[in-house]
Formats: C-alpha cells, sequence, structure tokens
C-alpha cells in the first residue's frame, strides 16, 4: 500500500494560484486529492483549476480574502458542499508586506501582515476543524525560516512576528486538536522562487538608518545557497498531507538547504 496517496482525499489550500500554493495544489491532485483553490486572484487560480482537471481529479476555486472571517467560512463550506469532505488544509497564503523600520511602520501596516498572514492561519483553522473531525486529518501551516530561525532580515519586524506567531498557533492546535487525530504542521520554507516579492513594500531609504552590514573576516566568504523551488516544498506538503506522516504532528519542518544555519 502506498502510504503517500491521498485517492479520495479533499484539500484546501490558500493562496493557491501561484508558487508554492499552486505547486502544491498540483503535487496534492498528482496524489488522488480534490483540490479547493482559494484565493483572492481568481483569474490566475484558473490555470489552477484547468491543470488540475487535466489531471483526472476535481476542483473548485473560491474567491476569497482570507483575513475575512464570513468569506473564509463560506468558502470552506462552499467546497465542502461541492466537494462532500475535508482532510487536508494547507494554510499557506500570505505577505512579506511592509518592509521599514519599526518607527516608520505605520499600526494599519502591522495590522495588514498580521491579519494576512496570522489571522488568516487562524481562521482558516477555525473553520476547517469542524469538517475534519468525523475522519480526522492533516493541517499543514506555511511559517518562514524568518522569525523563528533568522532574524538578519531588517525591516521585517511584521513579517517576522507574524511567522512566530503561526509557529506557536500551530504546535497549541496540534496538541488541542490530537484527540479528532487531526495533525497540524509548520513549514518553514527560506529563499524559494515564487512571486511574494509582489505583495513587499519596500522603503529603502529609511532601511538604511537600521541597516547592519554583516562583515566576514578576509578571506571567508559566506556559502552560495540557490533558492528552493515550490515543487520542493510541495514534496514536503504532500508528505505532510499523507499517511506517511502518520505519527508527525506539532512539528516544524525547515526546508531551506541550510540557509538558515549560516
Amino acid at each position: 500500500m502506498n502510504e503517500q496517496t491521498l485517492t479520495g482525499k479533499v484539500a484546501i489550500i490558500t493562496g493557491a494560484s501561484s508558487g508554492i500554493g499552486k505547486a502544491a495544489a498540483i503535487r496534492l491532485a498528482e496524489a488522488g486529492a480534490n483540490i479547493g483553490l482559494v484565493d483572492l486572484k481568481e483569474e490566475n487560480a484558473e490555470e489552477v483549476k484547468e491543470q488540475i482537471e487535466q489531471i483526472g481529479r476535481k476542483a473548485i476555486i473560491t474567491d476569497t480574502d482570507v483575513s475575512d472571517p464570513k468569506r473564509v467560512k463560506d468558502s470552506i463550506d462552499q467546497v465542502i458542499e461541492s466537494l462532500g469532505r475535508l482532510d487536508i488544509v494547507f494554510a499557506n497564503a500570505g505577505i512579506n508586506g511592509k518592509v521599514a523600520p519599526i518607527e516608520d511602520i505605520t499600526p494599519e501596516e502591522w495590522d495588514q501582515t498580521l491579519t494576512t498572514n496570522l489571522k488568516s492561519t487562524f481562521l482558516t483553522t477555525k473553520y476547517a476543524v469542524p469538517h475534519m473531525k468525523k475522519n480526522g486529518g492533516s493541517i499543514i501551516i506555511t511559517s518562514s525560516i524568518n522569525g523563528n530561525r533568522t532574524f538578519k532580515n531588517i525591516g521585517m519586524s511584521a513579517y517576522s512576528t507574524s511567522k512566530a506567531g503561526q509557529m506557536a498557533f500551530g504546535k497549541m492546535a496540534a496538541l488541542e486538536l490530537s484527540n479528532y487525530h487531526i495533525r497540524v504542521n509548520i513549514i518553514c520554507p527560506g529563499a524559494i522562487n515564487t512571486n511574494i516579492g509582489q505583495n513587499t513594500f519596500k522603503e529603502k531609504k529609511e532601511l538604511k538608518k537600521v541597516d547592519i552590514p554583516v562583515k566576514y573576516p578576509k578571506g571567508d566568504q559566506p556559502l552560495e545557497h540557490k533558492p528552493g523551488e515550490p515543487e520542493q516544498v510541495a514534496d514536503l506538503v504532500h508528505f505532510l498531507a499523507s499517511d506517511a506522516s502518520s505519527h508527525i504532528s506539532g512539528t516544524e519542518l525547515y526546508i531551506d538547504g541550510a540557509q538558515s544555519l549560516l
């Protein structure tokens, strides 16, 4: 028996129209799952839906602002109504947000990043749990090495805080939901070739006043690490979604090619 088969299961993926979300949607469909594609960029999700249907699986798109409680709940209910059940949740949607010194980030900009990244993880989990209690399942959260293992990205205090919060939330949820056979794990990617830069707003001029250059001893050069690919992260998501990881819960998994160890 192939423990990584997902035949007959249904997965919801937020931020599913590009990058890691898109790669995961296709990977889980190839393993047999039907997919709920949850994203604001509905037009981009159409291409992902077509690819999933070419594989021979079902897909449904819900146009959803993941920071809006009603839209998240309605979206999950819509997937259940269309696909019949829910076994896997990949809470992946997020932004880099405003990159600036703490003194220059406005409260509104702080809230936007925390809401889009952290609150959306809570909302997605909250409204998925009632549907997952019957059969159990797997919840996977996209956090980051930033805020958990590295803190060198100056100006990303809001982003790093949201990612550290996702780590704590995932561990709390893993314990709370264990009685329902719902596993919760947190993936922490490093640099991955995606389009998240489109949701990054750098204040380059202001960043100069808090930038701390790293100086290496003469002759000592840092190792070069190439960014990972979304498909590599998708393989990890597939593993955590499947029965092959049945005894893994409440665990953070770093996928960064040792980048964060420098």
